[in-house]
């Protein structure tokens, strides 16, 4: 099965068949149904409108072209590649409890192993009981190194041993794990700021990314957390987890538009290999 086969159930249009007014305001809520949300929907079919009127289209695959032209326009946000030239480079994942985080981390040492680089896991979500030990079980399992210290235990301090680690073992990689939730807001972004200097500081010729993981089965409410991470981090890329389920695909659109950071990696899957990269047109072509 293809990256993109679970999603073509939606069939944005489906039904369509002549362009005219009643057309568009199908198309409308069509899309929005399509979890794309008021706002990317109705950018997205004000500017269909100007070019289905400027270049005269009146056939129906000519406007799902053009709409599909549009749709990838809006996906083309930034580099949707991993930047890791500098070794140790360092992924810090980021996201709230509940959308895959760890799981994700997991998968992706196994992507960036099976690449050939010398993976490291920096196991710095210290306030949730277990996290350590299933952020283990993925280490295992992808066959790569661990650091972890006693729950409650400082994650800044975790993150510097792993620095340190990672420079003496002559790892490629550090994939930092973080909390999803500390005892309020203010407390949990005045870690992601720590842990980020202590990478700063200990790998000032590293490579650094941070992604933001988002469960895509929560529509809109994704965005008002991306939002609220991206004011304390740095953020370069989204995952998007859940893409296998309920979650319905203009949720990608709407995140890369809204928030103008690329999508990197999309979930699709439980198993170790089903974290996929992003890939906009393939995506589009799914959705229409």
């Amino acid at each position: 099965m293809g990256l993109f086969d679970k999603i073509k159930k939606l069939n944005i249009f489906s039904g369509l068949f002549s362009v005219d007014e009643d057309f568009f305001e199908e198309l409308e809520e069509n899309l929005i149904l399509s979890d794309m949300g008021m706002d990317t929907t109705m950018e997205a079919v004000e500017e269909l409108r100007d070019r289905v009127k400027e270049r005269k289209l009146k056939d129906p695959e000519e406007v799902k072209a053009c709409l599909r032209e549009i749709l990838v326009e809006m996906l083309d946000v930034g580099d949707t590649t991993l930047h890791l030239e500098d070794k140790p480079a360092v992924i810090l994942m980021i996201g709230v409890n509940g959308v895959g985080k760890t799981t994700t981390i997991g998968k992706l040492a196994n992507v960036l192993k099976k690449e050939g680089n010398r993976v490291l896991l920096a196991a710095g979500d210290t306030f949730r009981a277990a996290a350590a030990d299933q952020l283990t079980i993925w280490a295992d399992r992808a066959k790569v190194d661990i650091i972890k210290h006693g729950e409650g235990s400082d994650p800044a301090a975790v993150v510097f041993d792993a620095m340190n680690a990672a420079r003496a073992r002559k790892s490629d990689v550090v994939l930092v794990d973080t909390a999803g939730r500390l005892h309020n807001k203010q407390n949990l972004m005045n870690e992601l700021n720590k842990i980020s200097r202590v990478i700063d500081r200990e790998g000032t010729t590293s490579s650094k990314e941070v992604l933001l993981v988002l469960d895509a089965t929560t529509g809109q409410n994704g965005l008002i957390q991306a939002k609220q991470f991206g004011e304390s981090a740095g953020i370069t890329g989204i995952v998007l987890t859940k893409l296998d389920g309920t979650a319905k695909g203009g949720i990608v659109i709407a995140v890369a538009d809204a928030l103008q950071i690329p999508v990197k990696f999309v979930g699709v899957g439980e198993k170790a290999d089903d974290l996929m990269p992003f890939e906009a047109e393939g995506f589009v072509d799914a959705l229409l």
